[in-house]
């Protein structure tokens, strides 16, 4: 709980998962919370990702070709 990923740049066509907990996503202009269960297609813009309580996620990422 209350850690942070910090803002960073779309690696590619990605998803999350949350396989446990709360978390919420944020970008410039939206935020989402997500709770266990939850799945979400990750924005294609810069974003971060908070640990609203204990949590695991499975991210998902299919990387750019280059």
């Amino acid at each position: 709980a209350g850690h942070k990923l910090a803002e960073h740049e779309n690696p590619g066509a990605a998803t999350l998962l949350v396989l446990s907990g709360r978390v919420e996503i944020a970008t410039a202009t939206a935020k989402a919370a997500l709770a266990t269960g939850d799945y979400t297609i990750i924005p294609p813009e810069r974003h971060d990702l908070t640990a609203l309580e204990d949590s695991a996620v499975l991210l998902t990422v299919v990387g750019r070709a280059g």
